[in-house]
């Protein structure tokens, strides 16, 4: 709302409005009807900054949210009201600093304006050498706006918004500057939908079921059991000879190492010590053996039906070419428990501190069990290792694996993540979270981000969960959700100076998600989409499922083609290379 100069007195005001009650955290300003300021800059409108000066030479910074001239009394001083949420202050001096809070309050008849370019950037100027510049400020693209790298990861963070507002540009964005920042620290990133895997080039390791080798042993008893059931819970009889055997099973491997070291007499497997859940290997085939042997001594027809059926799914599991990447060697063993870790988190890093786990290849049945040993495994060396290597562990739809409901997904991937979100500063664990429906997600987990990104949301739910969430005296702001742009957010929290409407910068087109840089851009081709091409869909396809190739990997295109396609042909869908000719063979097993 622009100053009208039919009301302009013979006294010449300066100032743009005046301070005409003051609340805690919040005033009331009256917006003068008179003044000098040019109507292109004055503005009163909701989202900009005004700055008050006060009587102790500081300037509180404070934030519009609402414009009214309804009830207005009848007087030509005032022309609207305003009511301003206070942020912060600037100190005077020759090196005038920013601080959050107010500990001058103003008091009525106090000067308003309109905040300075110069203002800004005493309130967004990076504070230390850690600090990121991720954007510019939507009211002032002059201004620069940086996010604290440290308060940003160490009190974990969440980046929240619908499809399509530029959600995942985003996250691509924040890694890549925070890895510029911290050269050594290590990423782990969740990778719901494939599309991150060239956005960080050399720097990161693209892990997907061709190339993971993550063995059945480190899966604890809660989440092995989730993949012989499918994903349905566990028929309770077989479940208590499981939590039988798998202790002795593990006794019995430690026994093989020792024997074959020491020459030791083989003793009775239970006085291992070992526990379901403790991470030591064992062999599927003592396993079986351990379930034979006890269903041989039962003269109960019933009760042998029970162990035989145990027996049938560990078989179907350990022979569907899907788990390969958990039960290659099964029958051979092998500790490479510190082999795996060191891979999957990048220790030695080698030059590539991040770790990309394309999860759209896994079979749908395990990915909440393999998610759940992913952050388990993260947390607990974070803490067995007294947090000396700091690893951010970043989470995309993490809605799915931290849902709400307690009733929906997979209870202990819920409480891995919850774990990371409580504890895992105190250990080196940080954790990002990227969803777009915040309102799914289990509230005590997001309540421990201490730093939001909040992209556009239209749902009522989200915006009301989003309002509990933040703290900060301006969440008010966050009526601006529904109306944001592409690509524009609102930051709050500790790794911003000010709780802030920025927009993030352009993301080289190199480091886009797959589904911007290269989907989007593809050109309608159906007219050249024939047999040929679906038969190359249809190789890719039965190739995942017996030789764990993926849609999307970006080693797809290291290898050497198997029928040389033209882009017209089949545009990003290659079919599978380099592959055994006997590919198929496992397909003709009978199912059970």
């Amino acid at each position: 709302m622009g100053v009208r100069p039919q009301f302009m007195r013979s006294n010449t005001v300066t100032s743009f409005g005046r301070v005409i009650s003051v609340r805690g955290s919040l005033a009331r300003v009256g917006l003068l009807a008179s003044g000098q300021v040019p109507v292109s800059e004055a503005r009163a409108t909701v989202g900009r900054f005004i700055s008050i000066r006060c009587a102790t030479a500081t300037t509180i910074i404070a934030m519009i949210t609402e414009v009214s001239c309804e009830n207005q009394p009848s007087s030509d001083e005032y022309m609207a009201t305003a009511s301003v949420d206070l942020l912060g202050e600037i100190s005077g001096g020759e090196r005038p600093k920013f601080q959050r809070g107010v500990t001058n309050y103003p008091t009525i008849g106090d000067a308003v304006d309109l905040v300075t370019a110069e203002d800004l950037r005493t309130v967004y100027a990076p504070s230390g050498a850690d600090q990121i510049n991720v954007g510019t400020l939507q009211q002032d693209r002059s201004v620069i706006a940086y996010v604290d790298v440290e308060e940003m990861l160490s009190k974990h963070f969440a980046v929240l918004g619908s499809t399509g507002v530029g959600k995942s540009t985003s996250v691509s964005l924040l890694l890549n500057e925070i890895l510029k920042a911290r050269p050594n620290l290590r990423v782990f990133l969740l990778d719901v939908h494939n599309e991150y895997g060239r956005c960080f080039g050399d720097r990161a390791l693209v892990l997907n079921p061709r190339n993971l080798k993550l063995p059945f042993w480190l899966f604890n008893f809660e989440e092995i059991v989730d993949v012989l059931f499918g994903g349905r819970p566990g028929v309770p009889e077989e479940l208590d000879v499981l939590a039988e055997v798998i202790p002795m099973a593990k006794g019995l491997y430690t026994q093989y190492q020792n024997s074959d070291r020491l020459g030791l007499k083989r003793l009775d497997p239970k006085s291992g010590g070992y526990t379901v859940d403790t991470p030591v290997p064992y062999r599927l085939t003592d396993l079986i053996s351990l379930i034979d042997e006890r269903m041989g001594k039962l003269e109960n027809r019933s009760s042998r039906i029970i162990y035989h059926k145990l027996m049938s799914r560990i078989d179907t599991v350990r022979n569907d070419p899907r788990y390969t990447f958990m039960f290659d060697n099964a029958n051979v063993g092998g500790d490479t428990m510190a082999e795996v870790i060191s891979h999957l988190f990048r220790l030695p890093a080698n030059g590539r501190p991040m770790t990309i786990m394309q999860l759209a290849g896994f079979p749908a049945e395990v990915v909440d069990s393999v998610v759940s040993v992913l952050c388990r495994m993260a947390f607990d060396f974070g803490l067995w290792s007294d947090g000396v290597s700091p690893l951010l562990f970043v989470c995309e739809e993490a809605h799915r694996y931290a849902s709400a409901d307690r009733n929906i997904g997979f209870g202990p991937t819920r409480k891995a993540v919850s774990r990371i979100a409580k504890e895992g500063r105190k250990y080196g664990v940080f954790l990002g979270l990227v969803t777009q429906r915040p309102a799914e997600l289990d509230a005590t987990i997001i309540s421990q981000c201490n730093t939001l990104f909040a992209m556009r949301l239209a749902n009522d739910r989200d915006q009301a969960l989003l309002r509990s969430a933040v703290s900060d005296a301006a969440a008010n702001l966050l009526s601006f959700v529904p109306s944001l742009g592409t690509r524009e957010v609102l930051a709050f929290g500790e790794g911003v100076a000010l709780p802030t409407r920025l927009r993030f910068k352009e993301v080289p087109v190199h480091q886009l998600p797959r589904s911007e840089a290269t989907i989007a851009s593809v050109p309608s081709v159906s007219a050249g989409h024939d047999m040929h091409f679906v038969s190359a869909v249809l190789d890719r396809w039965r190739g995942a499922t017996s030789n764990r190739d993926v849609p999307n990997d970006p080693g797809i295109n290291d290898r050497p083609a198997a029928r040389v396609m033209t882009p017209v042909e089949a545009p990003m869908l290659q079919p599978s290379m380099g592959l055994d000719p006997d590919r198929f063979s496992l397909l003709k097993k009978p199912l059970r």
